[in-house]
């Protein structure tokens, strides 16, 4: 797929960024060396005490704009950016996961050609700290009806969506620390299609053992149930049944992560 050569539109990615300079810089080049050339690259630091401000200072002549202040958070920083974002198409990308370098070309293509599409995305892999590809995100083809069960399947790495979609259901709930992406997928969902691109691998996310989704993960799940019952799902759904095996199964998963995160 490609892009008409009299339509390229601005693609505007946000990157929040806290305390990652292990990672950000790799992030960073993953994004500036994409093959789409009309990208418009905003970074949002929270005030990091690393050396994440070296980082964003060296690749400061390439961002269309950078702050590092403290704010509420990752969702707060996402919020921050996208006020800032004057792409047609949008997306985020945090600070330690990657995207491949067809990624935002295959993604605006598909959405030029397909304009009843409100957000498309592909594949994902799961990476390590030294970048080794550990898993695949388990994504799937889903919709509203799906969503409102817990049926997500969305890796938000690989995720693209139109702005004036955006506009129209943003910003992202900055009451959420964990399941904003769950929030933003149903709200999208009830205006417009969701399109997964079966094939196409355009992100990669880290799981390291400071990263959110393994240190603090006991809370997306009561996060995603706030989303399910907000909008009238059942308390015999399957979120609700994935939720109370999640519960039991808990000490066996963290004893497990434990051991993988030990290994070098």
């Amino acid at each position: 797929m490609k892009v008409s050569d009299k339509r390229a539109p601005v693609v505007s990615i946000i990157t929040p960024s806290y305390n990652q300079a292990n990672y950000l810089e790799e992030t960073i080049q993953s994004v500036l060396g994409q093959t789409y050339p009309n990208i418009e690259y905003i970074l949002i630091d929270g005030a990091s005490s690393d050396k994440s401000l070296d980082v964003i200072k060296k690749y400061a002549d390439k961002l269309a704009y950078w702050v590092s202040e403290k704010d509420k958070g990752q969702t707060d920083a996402i919020n921050k950016g996208f006020a800032r974002a004057h792409g047609e198409i949008i997306a985020w990308l945090n600070s330690d996961d990657t995207l491949e370098p067809h990624a935002v070309a295959e993604a605006v293509a598909f959405l030029d050609e397909h304009p009843e599409v409100g957000l498309v995305y592909g594949d994902a892999n799961y990476i390590d700290e030294k970048d080794r590809v550990i898993g695949r995100f388990p994504a799937a083809q889903t919709d509203l009806t799906k969503l409102r069960r817990g049926y997500v399947h969305i890796p938000q790495q690989a995720s693209f969506f139109r702005k004036a979609l955006w506009d129209l259901v943003g910003p992202l709930d900055d009451s959420f620390f964990f399941a904003m992406d769950y929030d933003l997928w149903t709200r999208l969902a009830a205006v417009s299609e969701l399109h997964y691109l079966e094939g196409r691998t355009w992100a990669n996310f880290r799981l390291h053992a400071d990263a959110k989704t393994i240190a603090a993960d006991d809370r997306c799940w009561p996060e995603m149930l706030r989303v399910h019952y907000r909008e009238g799902g059942s308390r015999f759904a399957p979120i609700v049944l994935k939720y109370q095996i999640r519960k039991l199964a808990a000490p066996f998963i963290r004893r497990r992560r434990q051991r993988l995160f030990k290994q070098d």
